[in-house]
């Protein structure tokens, strides 16, 4: 029963987090498809303001901002998201629109995709109305309202409200008035324009100008502010101190690319109160209310409407009548060639303005006086979005370019949250040996280490390297080491955060394998010419051995674990061990029948696994050196067909091997990847796979579809339907080195590729660098279960019934048997704390290892630690010899239980310091008084 439960457990890893970006397309995959208009992708808080919303190629990522984790929304969108919207008040819908205008409803509390549909056309702007009953989007050079849906799955839930037109050029930006009466949008065509939503009597939409560049940015000031000052400027003509008379109705702003802002007004004039005034104002009311009864607006009913009642009456039917004015001007620049606007936002309840710029200045304004309060450089490249939290104390920056995520507290200047990922993708990555860092190397030559837990990059080790960094390895907790192709393998101190040892060879030569052994004493290094192996000492830095022998660039090293032998794969076709610490010694030689690209050993060291170019994965004894198994993954790793191949995918044998491979800590499982879009995971003993993982379905990759469409295949070759800029389709002719039609720019996608995988430590997870960052799978326990002992008696009712009589042993034991984590997490804060000694007695030995992973499950985030702990103790007391000798069985789960008690201590650690300097100082300053 027990391996029935680890083999479905091995079936339930889940996608948890991507790291390694933020925000944006990642480097790999958009620095060339992403054209020097394009703004990415919009950036969005919750109701809340303590999450956002990034997305980040076609995933979401959702960052806690009180917690400091983060999430991956479990739903992927067909290619690259352009354009998102959150339904406000409640969240509990979310649209995601992709660079292809496919649209999906998404239930955001629970991450499921209620519908999915496609616009005609490209949606560049996006977003919901402040009572959220309906949401806007850009249809070209018009807009469209659509009713939001609920939340439950409907045949066709989209229904269409209303299309509105009348601008010149494509509408790049949108706004609600605050009671969602009145839609304005600015587009290209350097206009704005004013609609009610629904048909208002005598209502003519107006048309705003003044603009010399296309608007970013429009925004309706909130309605309770315009009517505040209003009543406190209210004169005898209806002016407050305006050029424009009358008496103010509606206030707005426009922004355009060259940093104009300009503030428009509504006005009306006052109507004269006569008898004949008063019978014809009656009727008027009448005809408005039939026009509403009929169109379907709720702004009507005459009978509620008074000149003095201005709450009760809507904004759509204040506008009737009333004529727009430009009332000021503004501009945030001097000089529009050196800096444009790209991105605005605004918070109509806090009259605050956010602006970001080209050149990777920001600005914060206050309206309607444009006092500057901060301008501040946050990055060399473009802001691409930016946004305001409700409370307006968090602003949200998003680069593009760089994929930088910036979250600013304006009040005390300081940064919330800063992240950026790898600039040119990430290569190899390797996890800490108690699994709570991941350390990541980039093709820019930065090493970057990353908090397994909230999925953030907490240092950016500076960098030393000139070139891309092939290998990552922990030497121990506290170093690091990087080998890259400058020819230098560097040892990092995570303390200090900085390079203290440097490995170079005797000859120039670049690196693409490393090794250290469990010690951490010796670490070595493979070349891709010439054909060696070098190896120092890391205490000394010296080289102390240079291995010859292969023939071929060597393509991997590891260590024995137990012993201190090392073997490395070469693309000769071989496999040699080597005796380190034996002078002259003979290597022993695996011969493989095509070039071996990776090899790992079994956690025991009695068995060695080899990866070549075939396909063919090999297993080997380490003893006497003979084959035990073969495993031919061509199949199973085979990848899609790539956009510029000549035929199909079952017949390119390009991506049909794996490169790179690891054990699991039992030792049973082997997990592989490869030049695809697929990982492995496969039993040896039986030499079956076990279940394949997709890593990515985004469409804007090569490699994704098996099949390409039909319809864009011509005689010279398919023809692409991606367009991912944001600007309008150019159907010139593009001639090479012709300049008039031709800017030289070209277009290519980058395939979906896995470069290394690994297991965590505990075991409870694995990892994977592809294309899009760094792919962390967790193993979720809520879907197993467990039907060992089960019978009709054992029930929730009835561990609940043996808690309240006492037998806590009984409860635990039936709670663990029913495998429901809320369950166990009750019966073990249920059982008093002088009985946790007796209770852990009870737990027979088949229990042991689901006991130490639920403990560590709880005492994760919970505050009884004391207790915990006692529990820990007890566990380890009584059954800790019996653990001892089986440790291959309870390693996993023990390593688990060992990293939840590290980082608690070391919160707790950090707690008491920083409590002790208080005491002491509130101590000194009594003293002082005294």
């Amino acid at each position: 029963a027990q391996s029935q439960i680890n083999t479905a457990m091995k079936f339930n890893y889940k996608l948890q987090r991507l790291c390694g970006a933020s925000y944006g397309t990642p480097a790999a995959t958009g620095s060339g498809i992403l054209s020097s208009s394009s703004k990415g992708s919009n950036i969005v808080f919750t109701s809340d303001g303590n999450n956002v919303l990034s997305p980040v190629g076609n995933r979401i990522q959702v960052l806690d901002l009180l917690h400091h984790s983060c999430r991956t929304l479990p739903i992927e969108a067909r290619s690259n998201i352009r354009r998102i919207a959150l339904s406000p008040n409640d969240d509990r819908l979310l649209i995601v629109v992709d660079v292809n205008s496919y649209a999906m409803l998404i239930n955001y509390h629970r991450g499921v995709i209620l519908h999915r549909f496609k616009f005609k056309r490209t949606v560049r702007v996006m977003k919901f109305s402040p009572d959220g009953s309906k949401f806007a989007v850009s249809f070209g050079k018009g807009v469209q309202v659509w009713n939001t849906p609920g939340i439950r799955r409907e045949f066709a839930p989209m229904v269409l409200h209303r299309k509105y037109t009348g601008l010149v050029g494509d509408v790049t930006t949108l706004d609600w008035s605050s009671d969602s009466t009145v839609l304005i949008a600015g587009g290209k065509d350097c206009q704005a324009r004013v609609w009610t939503v629904d048909t208002v009597k005598d209502y003519e939409p107006w048309t705003l100008i003044g603009h010399k560049k296309p608007l970013v940015g429009v925004h309706f000031e909130d309605r309770q502010k315009t009517l505040a000052e209003r009543h406190q400027f209210f004169t005898d003509d209806g002016n407050t101190g305006s050029t424009l008379a009358g008496k103010l109705v509606a206030r707005c702003y426009t922004v355009s690319e060259d940093g104009a802002i300009c503030t428009r007004e509504c006005r009306k004039e006052i109507e004269n109160t006569d008898d004949s005034g008063d019978n014809k104002s009656s009727l008027d009311l009448l005809g408005n209310d039939a026009v509403d009864f009929f169109s379907g607006s709720s702004g009507g009913n005459a009978a509620n409407k008074t000149s003095a009642q201005d709450t009760l009456t809507d904004q759509a039917h204040e506008l009737v009548k009333g004529r727009w004015g430009t009332t000021s001007r503004h501009y945030f620049s001097t000089n529009s060639n050196s800096q444009s606007v790209v991105s605005t936002s605004y918070s109509s309840t806090h009259s605050l303005l956010v602006v970001g710029f080209s050149n990777g200045l920001f600005g914060l304004y206050e309206l309607p006086s444009m006092s500057n309060i901060h301008t501040l450089s946050l990055s060399h490249s473009t802001i691409g979005t930016v946004s305001i939290n409700p409370s307006a104390e968090w602003l949200a920056f998003g680069c593009p370019k760089t994929q930088q995520l910036l979250i600013w507290e304006w009040r005390s200047e300081t940064y919330i949250l800063k992240q950026s990922g790898h600039a040119y993708g990430m290569r190899c990555l390797a996890y800490s040996p108690d699994g709570i860092v991941v350390a990541t190397g980039g093709e820019d030559g930065t090493v970057k280490m990353w908090n397994s837990h909230s999925g953030f990059c907490y240092v950016t080790l500076p960098k030393s390297h000139t070139a891309a960094v092939t290998a990552v390895e922990f030497a121990n907790s506290t170093v690091v080491l990087s080998a890259s192709l400058d020819g230098t393998v560097r040892a990092h101190d995570l303390h200090r955060y900085r390079n203290f040892k440097t490995y170079t060879s005797d000859i120039p030569c670049q690196f693409i394998s490393m090794a250290v052994d469990k010690s951490g004493e010796v670490v070595c290094a493979g070349s891709a010419e010439p054909f060696r192996v070098c190896v120092w000492s890391v205490q000394t830095g010296k080289l102390t051995d240079v291995l010859t022998g292969h023939v071929g660039p060597v393509s991997a090293l590891e260590f024995h674990p137990v012993r201190g032998t090392l073997a490395s794969a070469s693309w000769d076709g071989t496999v040699k061990v080597w005796d380190l610490y034996k002078s002259n010694s003979v290597p022993e030689t695996f011969e493989n029948s095509a070039d071996v690209v990776c090899l790992a050993f079994r956690p025991d060291g009695n068995e060695i696994c080899t990866g070549t170019i075939r396909g063919l994965l090999r297993f080997w004894n380490v003893e006497d050196g003979n084959l035990i198994c073969e495993i031919d993954g061509q199949k199973d790793i085979k990848g899609g067909r790539k956009f510029n191949d000549r035929m199909t995918s079952d017949n390119n044998s390009s991506s049909r091997y794996f490169t790179s491979i690891a054990y699991s800590a039992d030792g049973t499982c082997l997990l592989a990847g490869g030049n695809s879009k697929y990982v492995c995971i496969y039993e040896i003993s039986q030499q079956i796979l076990l279940k394949k993982f997709q890593v990515s379905f985004n469409r804007s990759l090569d490699g994704v579809l098996d099949e390409l469409n039909s319809k864009n295949l011509a005689d010279g070759g398919a023809v692409d339907d991606e367009h991912d800029s944001a600007d309008e389709n150019d159907f010139s002719s593009h001639l090479p080195g012709a300049q008039r039609a031709d800017d030289g720019s070209r277009k290519s996608r980058v395939e979906v590729l896995t470069m290394q995988v690994a297991f965590s430590p505990t075991g409870r997870e694995w990892s994977t660098v592809s294309t899009e960052g760094l792919h962390v799978y967790s193993l979720d326990d809520d879907m197993i279960f467990d039907p060992l002992a089960l019978t009709e008696a054992v029930t929730p009712a009835a561990v609940q019934t043996n808690l309240r009589e006492g037998k806590y042993g009984m409860a635990l034991l039936m709670s663990l048997h029913l495998n429901e984590f809320a369950l166990v997490k009750a019966v073990i804060e249920d059982t008093p704390y002088e009985s946790i000694g007796l209770v852990v007695k009870s737990i027979g030995r088949q229990h042991l290892g689901q006991l130490t992973q639920f403990l560590s499950k709880c005492m994760e985030d919970s505050p009884h630690v004391e207790y915990y702990l006692q529990w820990c103790l007890e566990l380890l007391q009584t059954h800790g010899v019996y653990m001892e000798k089986n440790r291959g069985k309870y390693l996993r789960s023990f390593r688990a239980l060992f990293r939840v008690v590290q980082s608690r201590y070391a919160d707790l650690k950090t707690i008491c310091d920083d409590n002790k300097y208080s005491l002491q100082f509130l101590e000194s300053q009594a003293n002082l008084l005294l």
